[in-house]
């Protein structure tokens, strides 16, 4: 795990901890323990730095493509991945195919407290029963020029199992 990201994991953490007791923090320092990692959780939430192309590099210079991380996670049972730190579009775009079905947020820019904010107006929606994309399209509908736009982080969120609930 990159140290860099420390305060931001306790931040993320400490929201979905608020309505998901059993919440788990695993650093990994590797893409091997990343892998090995993510079996056995409903969401994986991580903090990584995106190439250009869509790879994915740890310290030991071992990498992934984006989609191999998404298959890898959807194999795994994974419903959810949300990449959660700030990465240009292009690298999401070039590098993070969802070939198989999961729900997939690609973080752009966290927006400061905006990030924490949204992330436990969802989570909260989302642990009272609500799926994934409806509780998406209340807090930010895709209305073009809509000034409640400037309040949220930039996402992508790609929605390949629609019906998933996270209580």
């Amino acid at each position: 795990m990159d140290r860099k990201f420390r305060e931001l994991i306790d931040t993320d953490a400490k929201v979905y901890s608020q309505f998901y007791p059993s919440t788990t923090v695993a650093p990994c320092t590797t893409i091997h323990e990343l892998l090995r990692t993510i079996r056995g959780y409903d969401i994986v939430h991580v903090f990584v730095d995106v190439s250009p192309i869509g790879l994915i590099t740890d310290a030991s210079t071992s990498e992934i493509s984006g989609t191999d991380l998404i298959e890898k996670c959807s194999d795994s049972g994974v419903e959810l991945l949300w990449v959660a730190s700030d990465n240009k579009p292009e690298g999401y775009i070039k590098g993070f195919k969802p070939l198989k079905p999961l729900n997939l947020v690609m973080t752009i820019r966290r927006n400061g407290p905006a990030f924490a904010a949204f992330l436990a107006q969802l989570l909260s929606r989302m642990a009272g029963g609500e799926a994934m994309p409806s509780a998406w399209a209340a807090l930010a509908p895709q209305v073009p020029g809509d000034p409640n736009h400037a309040r949220l982080p930039d996402t992508i969120f790609s929605a390949g199992l629609g019906n998933a609930k996270f209580r």
